[in-house]
């Protein structure tokens, strides 16, 4: 666990926000890369990334406020809502963000909505493999206590000292990166635009409700039938996904059929 990687004078760069920076820049990359295939100019992907970034960030913020108003803000200057430097951003909240931003990007730029989301779905699980690394750094979202051997130990001043706990940072990496290589081989092979999106909904939908079993920053307040905010959420995911893939293949696109030939010699 180190929070802080250097600083330049009064500025303080964190392994978070490096890695965080990492994820989305290498996610940007790779779907300019396969942006290619489907006939997107890759720079309309670089065009983007501050979009995506924007509607990320201010996403990610405005569902952590909500959730935690009562512990985080109430009482507080309302400016603190602002102050993302100081901590507190939802994962859902960003994504839900990110696709307004982008749906936004993709009605003004008259591109096809679904033909980008596929481009980009496979680089958001990459984005994550990336981001839990700073999840771990950072301390944060850390696991339940443990005693299988690959528990980790956080420092003395972390909550969960001296209990080893699972590193579920770790394994939500871990599992995102299969997300990704899953979803990079499903675009090479997909039927209908859309596709490659609703099978990221879904899979990480299912894999993030599997790491919330292991979670142990959660106070009994968040639960709720005890299923955490994120389990919740995902029901929610996983119904958008399934009814994306009911609805979108009726949208297949045409393909223009090729010359007709005569069976006649």
């Amino acid at each position: 666990m180190h929070k802080i990687a250097f600083e330049i004078g009064p500025v303080t760069v964190t392994w978070f926000g490096i890695m965080v920076a990492s994820g989305f820049m290498a996610g940007l990359w790779t779907a300019s890369r396969r942006a290619m295939r489907v006939g997107i100019d890759p720079e309309t992907i670089v065009d983007l990334g501050p979009w995506l970034l924007v509607g990320t960030i201010i996403g990610a913020r405005a569902w952590y406020v909500v959730s935690y108003w009562d512990e985080m803000f109430a009482g507080k200057p309302l400016t603190e809502i602002f102050m993302v430097q100081h901590g507190g951003i939802v994962y859902y909240g960003g994504l839900i963000g990110a696709s307004l931003t982008g749906a936004l990007f993709a009605a003004v730029k008259k591109l096809p909505l679904w033909k980008l989301a596929d481009v980009l779905a496979p680089s958001i699980a990459l984005g994550s493999f990336f981001g839990r690394w700073g999840c771990l750094l950072n301390g944060c979202c850390y696991g339940r206590p443990t005693t299988l051997p690959w528990g980790i130990r956080f420092p003395s001043d972390h909550p969960t000292y001296p209990n080893f706990v699972h590193p579920t940072e770790i394994y939500d990496s871990l599992l995102n990166f299969s997300l990704y290589a899953s979803l990079a081989w499903l675009f090479r092979r997909k039927t209908f635009d859309g596709q490659v999106f609703a099978a990221y909904l879904i899979g990480y939908a299912i894999l993030r409700s599997f790491v919330e079993f292991f979670r142990g920053d959660y106070t009994p307040v968040h639960y709720w039938g005890g299923l955490t905010p994120g389990q919740i959420v995902s029901i929610g995911i996983i119904i958008a996904g399934a009814l994306l893939l009911w609805k979108l293949p009726k949208k297949t696109l045409q393909v223009p059929p090729g010359p007709k030939t005569s069976l006649a010699k």
